[in-house]
């Protein structure tokens, strides 16, 4: 049987909301990116740089780097395409820029089963035309 120190339950307590946080600051992150490439159009560098700009975290970055593509509205997600091809309902398909955040999050303390460090991630995507 293995030993496990006992830990008080406010450590655990602490470093879950400081993970929760931290994955909400990632999302807001891919959506500040969104949010500029919606504004501004595909510029991948200005894209990364709102991601990484956006939040008070160190270590937030915008990887993958965002990705330009084409598609069609589905019904619960966007189905890649050709460019200027018809979508269902005659309409062309889309622009679309894919924006990822990521944060490695490192626990202070170790727990059983608990993976550390891991890595937080965001996603977003918009159209941009």
């Amino acid at each position: 049987m293995i030993s496990v120190p006992e830990r008080p339950p406010v450590a655990m307590i602490v470093e879950l909301g400081e993970g929760v946080y931290e994955a909400m600051q990632v999302q807001n992150a891919a959506e500040a990116g969104a949010l500029y490439a919606a504004k501004y159009g595909w510029n991948p560098a200005g894209i990364s740089a709102a991601v990484v700009n956006s939040t008070g975290l160190s270590g937030v970055t915008a990887s993958p780097a965002p990705s330009e593509f084409c598609g069609c509205p589905a019904a619960n997600a966007i189905a890649a395409s050709a460019c200027a091809q018809a979508c269902a309902g005659r309409a062309i398909a889309g622009t679309y820029v894919r924006i990822n955040a990521s944060l490695t999050h490192q626990t202070i303390l170790a727990y059983p089963g608990m993976v550390s460090p891991t890595t937080l991630t965001g996603v977003a995507i918009v159209r941009v035309n």
